[in-house]
């Protein structure tokens, strides 16, 4: 499944709207874009305890990751350096600092490391995560 939301896009907007989210953590990519790109399967239901579901049939999931994969990088193939929202993205992404941040990144990092140095705050894929271990309970360096 392949959905665009137009609405996603600050492409056109009144240049103060953009002087305004340009000032936001996001990828500075957005203030070009016309539309959110959203590949996804669609059709597992939810996991949350208490909720019966299917046994997933991890064969099945992994042929289906492969293909929103292939999907995705055809999309970059037209709009390279196009970013991605860090809340929908593939769990995967080896480029998530380009992706989620673009050149704010770096500038993100040094306030990381002034106002979170222990990194009490880490998440998969989050501003300093890197230095952690794929769980998120060892600090790598």
């Amino acid at each position: 499944m392949v959905r665009l939301h137009i609405n996603k896009g600050m492409a056109g907007a009144r240049p103060e709207v953009l002087a305004e989210v340009s000032q936001t953590a996001t990828n500075p990519e957005l203030l070009d874009a016309f539309t959110l790109a959203v590949i996804a399967d669609g059709d597992e239901m939810p996991a949350y305890p208490g909720f019966k579901r299917e046994p997933m049939d991890m064969a099945k999931a992994r042929d289906k990751a492969r293909g929103i994969d292939l999907a995705a990088a055809e999309l970059r193939k037209i709009a390279p350096h196009s970013g991605s929202y860090v809340n929908e993205c593939s769990f995967f992404n080896p480029s998530w600092q380009q992706e989620f941040w673009g050149k704010n990144y770096l500038k993100l990092r040094s306030i990381k490391t002034k106002y979170d140095p222990d990194g009490l705050f880490c998440v998969h894929h989050g501003v300093g995560s890197e230095e952690w271990s794929a769980d998120g309970f060892t600090r790598l360096a």
